[in-house]
């Protein structure tokens, strides 16, 4: 999940501090926080929130020995006080926050918290970095209350199920619902950052108004922009459906905007080939069930590893990587094995050409589409 959220370890201390490279999730839970921590009332006098963005060292340091000085110092009027060092950008493994006078700074403020803070005193830390090989982390992770909030790593073989998770739970906050195929292409569209979805998701929640609040693949398409990413993916999926067509338009767009067609041909259609073929062959061979996620995992993971052996793995090595082939298997069953065997043949000699011969790059990328379009069972007949 994009948030981990570490239990308190001193709440006495009232030190609190939530860090994490998702922006928009380090926002949102600072907020609640201080709102807890204040009672929701702030009259601008018993509490200091304190701009933690340093330009450079000297700025580290002073806006270090404004935190101590706000909490040594007692509210005029009595009751309890909230410090909250807001977005602090020093803390991190930069030029900034390796400078000796950086250094200086954070050493005494750690220094001030390490020898307690008045009673009544609470303070409050976010960061969207921390080097935590640092004494300072060190104290922060024993001492304080810590809240982990970090961005989702598209680099991880299951990012797209834990974006969907993320989408799926804040959709239900807003009392939206999404049918699979417009969840799967909004988590491809809007990204793993928490405030772009919580962004598209208020418009189709407005967009959508009280009468409906199922989201389809088609509000999604009208609503969330088309990034580089979600062009390359719903290009793929256009291939998959046999729509020649909305493929070749999106190439089209890819290559206007400077993308490569061997970055098109590697990003995106390959990939859809080899998966399409894979699953086609495991539903054959393995009679592995395309209806249910789990099903389709379970049937892999019993059989030899001798039979698995040739099935592409995740990067950290722990098993197959099931979910890209079975996102194919709904439009695998369109393929027959045959077929699916020569489009291979021709994705090869496509990509051959790309890089040893002087062919038109955008030629070569559409008759490839419109053969692989061609192989379908019932694909759309758009010219």
């Amino acid at each position: 999940m994009p948030a981990k959220a570490k239990a308190p370890v001193a709440k006495s201390t009232g030190l609190f501090a939530v860090i994490g490279s998702d922006e928009g999730m380090v926002r949102e839970e600072a907020l609640k926080l201080y709102n807890q921590l204040t009672g929701g009332a702030d009259d601008g006098f018993t509490h200091e929130v304190i701009d933690g963005i340093a330009d450079n060292s000297d700025s580290a340091f002073d806006i270090c020995s404004s935190v101590i000085q706000a909490l040594q110092t007692i509210p005029m009027f009595g009751g309890d006080k909230v410090v909250w060092l807001r977005n602090a950008n020093f803390f991190s493994d930069s030029v900034t926050g390796r400078s000796q006078r950086t250094e200086a700074g954070v050493q005494n403020l750690q220094a001030a918290l390490e020898s307690g803070i008045p009673d009544g005193v609470n303070f409050l830390l976010t960061a969207q970095g921390i080097d935590k090989r640092r004494a300072f982390w060190k104290f922060i992770e024993k001492s304080a209350e810590v809240r982990i909030h970090d961005r989702i790593d598209t680099n991880r073989d299951d990012w797209q199920d834990q974006v969907a998770s993320l989408v799926s739970g804040m959709a239900r906050q807003l009392g939206l619902q999404f049918d699979d195929e417009a969840l799967e292409l909004f988590v491809m569209l809007a990204g793993e950052q928490s405030q772009q979805i919580r962004s598209e998701l208020e418009k189709l929640d407005l967009f959508l108004g009280l009468q409906r609040r199922k989201v389809t693949a088609a509000d999604v398409h009208q609503l969330v922009p088309l990034s580089r990413e979600a062009a390359v993916f719903e290009t793929g999926r256009a291939i998959q459906r046999g729509d020649a067509a909305h493929a070749i338009q999106l190439v089209d767009h890819l290559l206007e905007a400077d993308e490569s067609a061997i970055g098109i041909m590697r990003a995106s259609i390959i990939n859809t080939v080899r998966n399409l073929f894979l699953a086609r062959l495991i539903m054959d061979e393995f009679k592995a069930p395309a209806t249910s996620y789990n099903a389709f995992t379970g049937a892999l993971n019993r059989l030899p590893e001798m039979d698995r052996a040739w099935l592409p793995r995740k990067k950290d090595g722990s098993g197959v990587n099931v979910y890209p082939i079975f996102l194919a298997a709904e439009h695998a069953k369109h393929f027959d094995l045959d077929s699916l065997r020569h489009i291979m043949e021709a994705t090869l000699k496509a990509d051959q050409s790309l890089v040893t011969t002087g062919l038109d790059h955008r030629l070569i990328l559409h008759r490839l589409i419109v053969e692989i379009s061609a192989a379908r069972k019932g694909a759309h007949k758009s010219r």
